[in-house]
């Protein structure tokens, strides 16, 4: 699956330190861009924000408008070595309603009784609420119904990550099986936003439904997190997805480590999103 790097067949690199930001310019484009040279910012600045929390990391950000990209730790952005963790809950949605083993949104799958340690997958759950909650339950029995033939099919299609969905189908995204950088990530929730993928257009609407998280008169944001770990045990956490301004939308990423297993993983990782969106400029409906 191409990146946001992925769609670039790049030919000149230059580099140029200006303070704390560092333009990259790309010349030769394929696909979407063409024509003219797209800008990357390399922004160390954003790093304060994983510093403060204790972590390591980075973050994307894809201005569609402006076919311009800002990153903060590019060599991390380009590793595709990490989980994808719930972020997975994406693809898995999309396939589950492609092929009808999810009916709906509202498609309801009964609790199997086994308590967990996050109290909200402990009840009969749809689609939606599973997807905002993160059940890896409801998704676990949402790829036992899919099955391993059909879900490699769709993987290998889609060129998502690694393709390695070896070991029990309920758990490659979450074992260190299957890989994915965080271009890949930013390259799928692009293609999903704009209904690129070789999906139905209904099946894509769906998952952008739920995936919108907050919605205002200053902005949407719409996103899926992921929180896992690696092989070495350090805990992973992503968000992907995009924010929209003026009808204008911009596409992110964040990915971050830690070998802190006390880390309040659910604060922290909306905690640097949110600033780091901030600092950018973004919530006040001016972008």
């Amino acid at each position: 699956m191409n990146g946001v790097f992925g769609i670039i067949n790049v030919k000149t690199l230059l580099l140029r330190k200006k303070s704390m930001r560092t333009p990259v310019i790309f010349f030769s484009f394929v696909g979407l861009i063409s024509c003219s040279p797209n800008n990357v910012t390399v922004d160390d600045g954003l790093g304060k924000y994983f510093n403060e929390s204790g972590v390591t990391g980075c973050f994307g950000l894809w201005d569609n408008g402006q076919n311009h990209l800002t990153i903060y730790n590019l060599k991390r952005f380009r590793d595709s070595s990490y989980t994808p963790a719930s972020t997975f809950k994406i693809v898995n949605s999309l396939i589950g309603l492609q092929t009808g083993k999810i009916t709906s949104e509202n498609m309801v799958i009964k609790w199997d009784g086994v308590k967990r340690w996050n109290p909200e997958w402990n009840r009969d759950l749809t689609m939606t609420e599973a997807f905002r909650v993160s059940a890896v339950n409801y998704y676990q029995e949402v790829a036992r119904r899919i099955g391993r033939d059909t879900m490699r099919k769709w993987v290998d299609s889609l060129g998502y990550g690694n393709r390695d969905i070896t070991g029990p189908i309920d758990s490659f995204w979450l074992n260190n099986r299957l890989k994915i950088s965080s271009d890949e990530e930013l390259g799928l929730v692009k293609k999903l936003y704009f209904g690129q993928l070789p999906f139905y257009g209904s099946t894509q609407e769906t998952v952008r439904k739920v995936m919108l998280r907050e919605d205002n008169t200053n902005y949407k944001l719409s996103y899926k997190t992921g929180w896992g770990n690696s092989e070495n045990g350090n805990e992973i956490g992503w968000v992907v997805g995009w924010i929209e301004e003026n009808r204008h939308p911009y596409f992110f990423v964040l990915n971050l480590e830690t070998a802190n297993h006390k880390i309040d993983m659910v604060q922290v990782r909306m905690k640097i999103l949110k600033g780091i969106l901030e600092q950018l400029g973004f919530f006040q409906g001016k972008k």
